[in-house]
């Protein structure tokens, strides 16, 4: 797409913190953190929405959800477990979809966020 920043990440045409990539996603930092740790998740492959989203979408769909709590895990905010069982961390996934979801940019996207709490609510 020719207007689509995310399509312009993807092409290198516009510079972008990329903490993952392979042949099918992208992942990069969000230039407006919502949280200490916000980054974003896309598929290389321009999909506007997760409405678009069929079931030939499936595998990317799953790749972009297992990533996120590898990336949580590489930036600190996985979900940790003491010796005694109690749990602590965190992160949260959103996908906005439509204008009535919130969503800005039409190309699909996963936003993972964690980090202290005054984000907490996001998404909610």
């Amino acid at each position: 797409m020719d207007n689509c920043i995310f399509c312009k990440i993807v092409a290198k045409q516009i510079p972008a913190n990329v903490v993952y990539e392979d042949d099918d996603v992208l992942a990069f930092k969000d230039i407006n953190p919502a949280a200490p740790v916000h980054l974003l998740v896309i598929p290389k492959q321009h999909v506007a929405t997760l409405s678009d989203c069929t079931a030939e979408h499936a595998a990317v769909l799953g790749k972009m959800l297992a990533l996120a709590p590898r990336l949580a895990d590489e930036h600190g905010i996985a979900v940790k477990v003491d010796g005694s069982g109690d749990r602590s961390g965190g992160f949260k996934t959103l996908v906005n979809t439509g204008p009535d979801g919130g969503q800005e940019v039409y190309h699909l996207h996963l936003h993972v966020y964690g980090g202290k709490r005054p984000w907490r609510g996001l998404g909610t």
